[in-house]
């Protein structure tokens, strides 16, 4: 007893408890390790210069990483408050790809994860330079990986070789693991990592994952639940709240209605106060109409990956939405007084609603080489 009560106390004296109420901070600590340290060291200010060159603060309270395996891209999104959308720091090359497209199922199948996990680990020593463990098997994995040895030990790491991780430069693992770090130190215990098969808004890489599922019908609605989180984040900036149901699917809050949850009466859903303004004079005639940032094949291509990003709150049984949408595109260029005309029902319309008032600044419409608002209608089809 004695000999495990002074391991017990070693141990506490070896590693610091951290909080951000400690004088001693987790980045404090990792100043004292020689790899971290002199990362701090060679790339603290570097990366200082690269938000200011972005108008980001300095540094991030929230981290988010994904990671797009047959585009061998990871990209960095930062922000300093909760409501705040996230915006992209920096994308990275993956140096190399072990497995093929689909999830990691098994001990020594090669093959990367996809899905979404969490930050676990920070390895100062690893064999591999630098380190950040991924919390595989998730909840997810546990049900539908083998359930003796699913296998483990997945990292994103420096050193540019992998069997079966995210490998990256070691000086892009030094920045890495200082933002995450730092995010850390600022009380972001979970800092998400989302790992999916293709880039979807790619056609290349869009076109090899339809071919490579086409006759896998678990695996495509598989990639499917991961598309409907990448075109969520791609409309909003933000995350939906990730769970796993009983069959080991994932299911999300905000994007699906098959959450297993208790059997608890659901609350009334409040009404939600949306943008709008009180504009007076609306031009009928203009000489130039509203511009979407990316002219009008982008802003049909915008809706319908907002269609898919919302498919899954569809009421039960229905898998198609043919809605007509009316709205005003201010003086100023902003998209306000959103309207249905032509929906599902009253709490789906209201959730369009929503998603659609995040939609980017428009070129306003000009009469006589003035801006004016000028209404606007529009229909898409949600599936």
């Amino acid at each position: 007893m004695k000999n495990l009560l002074f391991f017990s106390f070693c141990f506490l004296l070896a590693f610091p408890v951290f909080s951000q109420g400690n004088s001693y901070s987790f980045v404090d600590f990792q100043r004292t390790l020689a790899r971290p340290g002199d990362a701090l060291k060679r790339k603290e200010d570097t990366l200082k210069k690269q938000f200011a060159a972005k108008n980001l603060d300095w540094p991030a309270r929230f981290l988010y990483i994904r990671s797009f395996k047959y585009d061998g891209q990871l990209e960095i999104w930062v922000k300093n408050e909760k409501k705040e959308k996230f915006k992209l720091f920096k994308s990275y090359k993956v140096c190399a790809l072990a497995g093929t497209l689909g999830p990691k199922r098994m001990q020594g199948d090669y093959q990367v994860p996809e899905g979404f996990y969490y930050i676990n680990e920070f390895n100062p020593n690893s064999n591999y330079y630098l380190s950040l463990g991924i919390n595989y098997p998730n909840a997810s994995d546990k049900i539908l990986s083998d359930s003796i040895s699913p296998g483990g030990d997945i990292y994103i790491h420096g050193s540019c070789v992998t069997v079966g991780c995210i490998p990256v430069t070691d000086q892009q693992i030094d920045e890495i693991y200082i933002l995450a770090a730092y995010a850390k130190n600022q009380g972001q215990d979970f800092i998400p990592v989302h790992i999916f098969p293709v880039r979807y808004n790619n056609k290349k890489s869009a076109d090899y994952l339809a071919n490579f599922v086409k006759k896998d019908n678990k695996l495509k609605q598989f990639t499917e639940r991961l598309e409907s989180v990448y075109d969520h984040f791609e409309i909003t900036h933000q995350l939906p709240v990730i769970m796993t149901n009983k069959y080991g699917e994932y299911v999300f809050d905000g994007l699906s209605k098959k959450v297993v949850v208790a059997p608890v009466e659901k609350p009334k859903r409040e009404p939600v106060q949306h943008r709008h303004r009180n504009i007076t004079e609306l031009a009928d005639a203009v000489h130039q109409w509203p511009v979407f940032p990316g002219g009008g094949e982008t802003f049909l291509k915008y809706l319908e990956q907002m269609g898919k990003s919302i498919r899954n709150i569809l009421p039960e049984g229905k898998h198609k939405a043919n809605v007509m949408i009316e709205f005003i595109v201010d003086a100023d260029g902003t998209p306000t007084n959103f309207k249905v005309l032509n929906g599902v029902n009253e709490e789906f319309d209201d959730e369009l609603i929503t998603v659609l008032e995040q939609m980017p600044v428009w070129q306003p419409a000009m009469l006589h080489n003035k801006p004016v608002a000028k209404k606007m209608k529009q229909s898409f089809v949600i599936e």
